[in-house]
């Protein structure tokens, strides 16, 4: 067993993979306009582990995030969910993948207004033509403290409470992998402690994979490891960050593109 900064005890990791990217690259435009947003980055997302990445604005961050979760295409290189590589799918195939297998949390909550809390966490299921799972989703429910709002619509909920509804719609359908871009983004800090408390918790307790896109070395502090970016390629990866050791290597980051 490993123990985070946050006195979190995580369990054994099996050492499996649950999302692999191999030469990644993705280009915008052409001739002048070119943009190498990605440039042939190769990376792996353990299961059972809580992952950040971090890097300055324009770095490939969130196209990293986008591009392995099926929501961008790439350029060049693979991306594997499990032993399925993207690239291959067609549309339709590509789509049922990521209804199935991956979960997404989102800066935005992203919930219907007309819609109860469950009813919002049940609604891809729902939209899938599937039954949940009625254990794993009053697990996922205690995991993220929600027993009590269930009924309650997002009008009537907090911010920090809305994005807890998001999580849970991520968790409730037992994705393979879940994608968080910047989702403590819209909320104080003490409402995205206690989201980033849920989702550590989701890989605790639920065994759950987690890679999230943050700038904030708070935040990254919650994973397991951090993966840094830097003009869209992957310049460091940490084990075991405190928001001091994120933020002196994020500074050095910093200084060494200035003196470039």
């Amino acid at each position: 067993m490993t123990t985070s900064t946050h006195g979190i005890r995580s369990p054994e990791r099996t050492g499996a993979v649950a999302a692999r990217a191999t030469g990644l690259s993705k280009v915008y435009g052409q001739g002048e306009t070119r943009v190498v947003a990605l440039d042939g980055v190769d990376v792996a997302f353990r299961q059972g582990e809580f992952t950040a990445i971090m890097g300055p604005s324009g770095s490939g961050k969130s196209t990293l995030m986008h591009c392995m979760a099926g929501l961008d295409s790439f350029s060049g290189g693979s991306v594997c969910i499990g032993e399925v590589e993207l690239s291959g799918l067609k549309d339709k195939k590509l789509t049922r993948l990521r209804r199935d297998r991956i979960g997404f949390v989102f800066q935005a909550f992203n919930l219907l207004p007309t819609l109860t809390a469950l009813e919002n966490i049940t609604l891809p299921m729902d939209i899938a033509g599937r039954r949940p799972d009625t254990e794993w989703l009053h697990q996922v429910v205690e995991t993220v403290g929600l027993s009590g709002r269930l009924k309650h619509r997002p009008g009537q909920l907090s911010g920090g409470q809305q994005q807890r509804v998001a999580v849970a719609r991520a968790l409730a359908s037992r994705p393979e992998i879940i994608f968080a871009d910047e989702p403590t983004g819209n909320l104080d800090s003490r409402s995205g402690a206690e989201v980033l408390g849920f989702l550590r918790n989701s890989v605790r307790e639920l065994g759950q994979t987690v890679v999230m896109v943050t700038h904030d070395p708070t935040a990254a502090s919650y994973a397991d490891r951090v993966v840094f970016l830097a003009d869209g390629r992957i310049v460091d990866d940490m084990a075991d960050p405190t928001p001091e050791s994120v933020l002196e290597r994020m500074a050095r980051f910093d200084t060494k593109r200035r003196t470039n």
